[in-house]
């Protein structure tokens, strides 16, 4: 019998690079579901699933939740512009969103898989623990934390397993088109730079470019997704490389793939919330996950600048 899967969110980036490996699966049939306000229909082209356009806490699409009509739900659904400071918009999308899915899902004993973010550990201490220094530094860091306090109360009385993911610098392909609709808002500072050289721009840094980040290639995330269907037990794990990087080593490396070098430009941040240094502990994501990373920062942007200058822009599951 082949199983159902619903993935909310699934045009967007990471979304769109789950269905694609989702769809891969044998005996598995996806359902993304996506109001299309973030996520681009460009993404799924090569992605064989059923799409949907509807809110994620749409009424008939929970009922169906509730029905058991799926095997599992890759949540992914959310406002991801972390400069928007609209409390009430952001929490009725992120967090009030989710809390409907679980009280769907609980009916049905539906496993569920969420997005929540490296933004719960703010400017805390370095390295980032579940757990520990969650003191968020803007909206969207909190909304994506009461996410987690909310799964947190129903880890006793749901019938299958949750797990929150907290994604920490994501890059990798498929994001391409999120940075066209929103205008480099929300694209990784990997993408970013790289579409300033390929403009003849030098690369642009806060002062002085030693901020560090944890960057993760998206390999590594739809793997931590995947092996989250085979968690036994519930709780939120880290999805990092586990090593902070500088927005200069991106600088570095990418000048190496593009055999080009540019003075840096430094200019004042902006953003008093500004994360100054996240790197994930690993530690839980290990024991609950039975997952690590397995992908260098150079591994990954040399793949990924590979794929930009060959025209990729898709989900990496379709090469």
């Amino acid at each position: 019998m082949r199983e159902r899967i619903l993935v909310t969110g699934g045009a967007g980036y990471i979304g769109s690079n789950i269905a694609a490996a989702l769809s891969k699966r044998p005996g598995t049939d996806v359902l993304v579901v996506d109001d299309f306000s973030s996520g681009d229909w460009r993404n799924l082209i090569h992605v064989d699933c059923e799409v949907r356009a509807c809110d994620c806490a749409d009424p008939a699409l929970l009922e169906e939740i509730a029905a058991g009509a799926f095997a599992a739900v890759f949540h992914e659904a959310a406002i991801t512009d972390t400069t928007i400071m609209d409390q009430r918009r952001m929490v009725e999308v992120n967090t009030n969103a989710f809390a409907s899915i679980l009280k769907a899902s609980c009916t049905s004993g539906t496993r569920v898989i969420y997005a929540s973010s490296a933004g719960t550990y703010g400017n805390s201490p370095a390295p980032n623990r579940v757990g520990h220094g969650e003191e968020p530094e803007n909206i969207y860091g909190f909304s994506k934390l009461a996410m987690d306090r909310v799964a947190a109360r129903w880890y006793e009385r749901h019938p299958a397993v949750l797990i929150g993911l907290r994604y920490f610098n994501v890059y990798g392909p498929g994001e391409t088109h999120k940075n066209e609709k929103d205008g480099n808002k929300t694209a990784s500072m990997i993408l970013q730079l790289y579409e300033q050289r390929k403009a003849g721009k030098p690369p642009r840094l806060f002062k002085y470019g030693e901020q560090k980040r944890d960057f993760v290639y998206i390999r590594d995330v739809v793997n931590a997704n995947l092996a989250a269907l085979n968690a036994p037990r519930s709780g939120v794990c880290n999805v990092g490389s586990g090593r902070a990087r500088t927005f200069n080593d991106i600088v570095d490396i990418l000048s190496d793939n593009l055999n080009n070098r540019m003075e840096t430009i430094y200019f004042d941040n902006p953003h008093s919330f500004y994360q100054e240094h996240t790197e994930a502990d690993l530690t839980d994501s290990n024991i609950i996950l039975g997952w690590q990373p397995e992908w260098s920062l150079e591994d990954g942007m040399n793949e990924y600048i590979t794929l930009l200058e060959q025209g990729h822009r898709g989900p990496l599951e379709i090469y």
